[in-house]
């Protein structure tokens, strides 16, 4: 069984993914929605009414790596 670290910076809501990449707030429902061959198996969930995402997943699906790490 493998073991997450919720506290993890690599995971986060998929509002705050989207503030961080400098996108609007829909931005990665709307990307899951339309292009969901972008997202890498396991690189985003839903908990409850809450869409979870990890930095590999938003770095696929906008070609960008991750701003905090600039």
């Amino acid at each position: 069984m493998v073991k997450v670290n919720l506290n993890d910076s690599d995971i986060m809501s998929a509002k705050e993914a989207a503030q961080v990449w400098g996108k609007n707030d829909s931005y990665v429902k709307v990307s899951i929605r339309q292009s969901p061959e972008k997202w890498p198996e396991g690189s985003y969930r839903l908990f409850g009414r809450t869409l979870v995402v990890t930095t590999a997943g938003m770095e696929s699906a906008t070609g960008e790596k991750d701003p905090r790490k600039k």
